[in-house]
């Protein structure tokens, strides 16, 4: 199974959070929170067996970035 999942760094580490489950891990390299974040979404599975099988029925098409205008005032 494939998911989602988005990266940023943050106080020096790497947040990693799995879009469609909302699992969130860090680590103190990349490898290490896609590591972590498998991790986490096995356990999270293992919790929510009927998720699973959704998660597979999921077809993922794409990404993009959305900027948003700052606010004024």
């Amino acid at each position: 199974m494939e998911l989602h999942a988005v990266i940023w760094e943050e106080g020096g580490v790497y947040v990693v959070r799995e879009v469609f489950t909302g699992v969130t891990t860090q680590g103190e390299t990349l490898e290490e929170a896609i590591e972590n974040l498998k991790e986490a979404v096995e356990l999270y599975l293992e919790e929510f067996p009927e998720l699973r099988e959704e998660l597979e029925k999921i077809k993922f098409v794409g990404d993009f970035n959305v900027q948003i205008a700052k606010a004024i005032g």
